[in-house]
């Protein structure tokens, strides 16, 4: 069978202000997401061309990203990764795969830590 992608186009440390939660006060308040991209896809075509036209411009995933985490509120951290993932994949059919982490760099849990999050990947 034809060998799994490798290559992909990386998105890293995306910060947007979402109102996701099942607190109340998250809902109200809302605070800071971090999101990581991973899109699988193959990369050579762009690598000998050097066209953008052979690849998917950063800005497009940012913005599918963008648009959902300052969307509609939503409960699970889950959820939020699941939206993005399904965008993704259903608007550019040369993805294969996505890699999405939702992170909660500020959470109200006792003790200390860099954040929360959750980290899916979905095929095609």
């Amino acid at each position: 069978g034809k060998m799994s992608q490798v290559d992909k186009l990386v998105l890293r440390g995306l910060k947007f202000h979402g109102f996701h939660g099942v607190k109340e006060e998250e809902k109200k308040l809302g605070q800071k997401f971090v999101i990581d991209i991973d899109a699988f896809m193959d990369l050579r075509a762009a690598g000998k061309s050097d066209q953008l036209s052979d690849t998917i411009s950063y800005t497009d995933l940012y913005k599918i990203a963008k648009a959902v985490v300052e969307g509609p509120s939503l409960n699970l951290l889950e959820a939020v990764a699941e939206e993005i993932a399904g965008r993704i994949l259903g608007k550019y059919p040369q993805i294969s795969s996505v890699r999405i982490h939702v992170g909660k760099p500020h959470v109200a849990v006792y003790g200390t830590l860099d954040y929360l999050g959750v980290e899916i990947h979905r095929n095609r």
